[in-house]
């Protein structure tokens, strides 16, 4: 599996020096780098990564409050700065690893082979548990169209019904990534197999028209993935 790496660093030296040493890690891929917190928020909202890369120090929004707006749906996180003060409310907060500059290479293999740990954990699978009133349901994901965040919880559209799921969307993603399903909005994911029409719409997105019924939309960033999937015209 390729991990797909954000690194956020208002420092040019040091995003410099993260690309290079994850240049020479097998199975990594940088998809971008930002410079502050506010950025990696935007950034985040149209492009799915597996871990960020986060510095504390940076303007306009730390990196420590930039993890508690990303929340527990987001990507992992692994803080990379020049201070040990925030490594206790950074592991409460939820990140994986805290890496002190400078940075080894050694010490960056070791936070990211427990990133890869914790996607492990959420492996595919074959039939989806989800707690009913009537008990535990096990679900098929051939059978599933699309999943939606609403609210605090996660819709599970299915040939039987909708159902109401603990699971976390991208939990769900990680876990489904072998079937054919597409995380086409931050609030949606798709079964391909279910969708029956595109609809395109001003922004440089899709509405999803899907077998059910069901309109869901689809970002800009997602479009340009089934575009070149596809080869669909812009």
């Amino acid at each position: 599996m390729t991990l797909r790496v954000l690194i956020a660093d208002d420092e040019l030296m040091a995003r410099k020096r993260l690309h290079r040493l994850l240049g020479a890690i097998e199975g990594t891929q940088v998809v971008d780098e930002c410079e502050d917190g506010e950025e990696v928020l935007s950034f985040l909202k149209t492009t799915d990564v597996d871990v960020v890369l986060l510095d504390i120090n940076m303007p306009n929004l730390s990196g420590v409050d930039a993890m508690g707006l990303i929340g527990e749906d987001g990507p992992a996180i692994v803080f990379t700065t020049a201070h040990s003060a925030h490594a206790v409310q950074a592991f409460e907060g939820g990140a994986v690893d805290y890496l002190l500059k400078p940075i080894d290479s050694a010490r960056l293999v070791k936070a990211l082979n427990r990133v890869r740990q914790r996607l492990d954990d959420t492996s595919p699978l074959e039939r989806i548990p989800v707690s009913t009133r009537k008990g535990v349901l096990l679900v098929n994901p051939g059978e599933i169209s699309h999943a939606i965040i609403d609210g605090e919880s996660v819709l599970l559209h299915t040939v039987g019904g909708t159902v109401i799921t603990d699971y976390r969307l991208a939990d769900l993603q990680r876990r489904l990534s072998g079937n054919n399903f597409e995380r086409v909005h931050r609030r949606v994911l798709v079964n391909l197999e279910f969708l029956e029409r595109l609809e395109p719409v001003d922004s440089g997105g899709y509405i999803a028209h899907m077998r059910d019924g069901s309109r869901v939309s689809v970002s800009r960033q997602a479009a340009r993935r089934l575009r070149k999937r596809w080869t669909l015209p812009r």
